[in-house]
């Protein structure tokens, strides 16, 4: 039986609809779990440090395919030029993942998230909401490859709007709390929190805190709103994880990751809370209203 490795970089609770999507992706090639496939999980537990002895135990275990997202896929690459790579990314060919989207080479292939390319169109839909904001801080983590993209790309937007613009930076849970502590000294408007698989696994944690400070905050992923967050705009990661499934299934039927192209997403989820809003006196405008795939009221 196939043995595919599975590896996030946090907590696998919030990361279930995407695990249940991969499965769906890797049922349309025809493996299902425990009837001719095997998956071995490994959760670096929002940590990026144990990364490369998580992928070294992949390894050692001689995996047939190895998926993994973000920081992982970086140390999934160093650890093995053999074992097909299934990932998600946020800038693969920038990060020197792949010689190209088109013709991957090597052994890895996967969906790119388009992480650095989103950022300034997150600013533009925040300024939109909070248009009194005269100040606007974006929230990164330092350990994630694309963050220094993802800051000079943001700073374009905001100068180009005429918005003062801070970074501040977390990599752990305690940082995060420091992170909006200086939000609120800097009188900050408004937040963007930058597309990194810790502050995902941390949503509760960051939504908690934009209530308590009153900060209009934009995110990247739908599932954010669902817990209360006050607007998100990225692409639907369910979406990326079944087209991930699916290629480890076409991987295990034979197909080589050179030979498959990273494919980008199509589906982009524009999602508006009106409760949070209201919770932070915001009226929201109706040209947003009217562009969103779901309004959760």
């Amino acid at each position: 039986m196939p043995v595919v490795g599975y590896l996030i970089n946090t907590s696998a609770g919030p990361f279930a609809s995407s695990l249940a999507a991969f499965h769906q992706g890797l049922s349309e090639t025809g493996y299902v779990e425990g009837q001719n496939v095997a998956i071995e999980y490994r959760s670096a537990e929002g940590h990026y440090d144990p990364l490369p002895a998580l992928v070294a135990e992949l390894v050692d275990r001689k995996v047939d395919v190895i998926v993994t997202v973000g920081p992982g896929v970086q140390a999934a690459k160093t650890a093995t030029s053999t074992i097909p790579i299934v990932f998600i990314s946020g800038d693969p060919v920038g990060s020197g993942l792949v010689a190209s989207l088109a013709r991957p080479g090597g052994n890895l292939t996967g969906v790119s998230i388009l992480t650095v390319e989103m950022m300034p169109k997150r600013l533009e839909l925040l300024s939109e909401l909070v248009p009194q904001a005269s100040m606007i801080a974006l929230l990164v983590n330092p350990n994630n490859p694309t963050t220094e993209g993802v800051i000079r790309d943001v700073q374009d937007a905001a100068r180009a709007k005429g918005v003062q613009f801070r970074v501040l930076k977390a990599s752990t849970e305690g940082e995060i709390d420091g992170a909006f502590a200086t939000l609120v000294q800097l009188r900050a408007g408004a937040l963007v929190v930058g597309p990194d698989p810790f502050f995902n696994g941390q949503r509760d944690q960051l939504v908690a805190l934009a209530a308590r400070h009153a900060v209009p905050a934009i995110y990247p992923w739908r599932e954010v709103a669902a817990v209360g967050g006050l607007i998100t705009y990225g692409p639907s990661l369910t979406a990326t994880s079944r087209q991930m499934g699916i290629y480890v299934g076409k991987i295990l039927n034979g197909a080589k990751p050179a030979d498959l192209p990273v494919q980008q997403p199509t589906t982009f989820e524009l999602v508006v809370n009106l409760k949070t809003a209201k919770a932070l006196g915001l009226t929201v405008p109706p040209s947003i209203l009217a562009r969103a795939d779901e309004v959760i009221e």
